[in-house]
């Protein structure tokens, strides 16, 4: 479902056949009940045919897939052997990680402070210009916050802003439950321009 050379998933169109699709395309993100090993995710998202469909995604394939920890081999051009792609590149990762990178991030408007995270607490997702709209259930204080940051903020693990608009505001749960509400609130509200210090 995920390939990790072009960073996009595979979903069905009804009118395409097999679309691929950055993270960023995302639109709506809900865990659904049941499975929990690995969770399950629907997800709509934006297709190149114009319309949004609905797809499923698994917990591992949102969150660990972009990191190379999956099943894979590749040709090791040094030595001439078929090495284990999830070996190499959870090294890398752990790396990055040891440094104090993490793959993702957003920027915690009740804590006032940068927080790591994972795409499977993304729930809500604008395009608006050359900005997206973020909204991410906090793993820490568990509330919402609403930043603004590039495609590839989201697209690209380890890859963060250096500056990241921040909504301004406290969210009741219940508050963005749909995808035009989240607009208006985005649109309606004034962004506070904050510096992730991330490194």
């Amino acid at each position: 479902m995920y390939d990790l050379l072009t960073s996009r998933y595979t979903f069905s169109c009804p009118t395409l056949g097999e679309v691929r699709v950055q993270l960023s395309a995302f639109r709506r993100l809900e865990r659904l009940p049941g499975a929990a090993h690995p969770a399950v995710y629907r997800v709509a998202f934006a297709c190149a045919c114009g319309a949004q469909h609905i797809g499923l995604v698994a917990h591992d394939e949102l969150d660990w897939a972009p990191l190379g920890v999956v099943d894979g081999t590749f040709v090791n051009l040094m030595t001439s052997t078929v090495d284990n792609l999830a070996d190499e590149l959870a090294d890398v990762a752990a790396r990055q990680i040891q440094q104090g990178r993490w793959p993702w991030s957003f920027f915690c408007y009740p804590e006032e402070r940068p927080r790591p995270v994972f795409p499977s607490s993304f729930f809500l997702l604008a395009p608006g210009g050359r900005a997206l709209g973020l909204a991410v259930r906090c793993p820490s204080c568990g509330r919402t916050s609403v930043n603004l940051v590039s495609a590839e903020h989201v697209d690209l693990p380890f890859h963060h802003d250096p500056h990241v608009g921040v909504v301004e505001h406290v969210f009741q749960e219940d508050a963005l439950a749909t995808l035009e509400e989240f607009r208006l609130e985005l649109y309606s509200a004034s962004f506070d321009l904050r510096r992730l210090n991330l490194e």
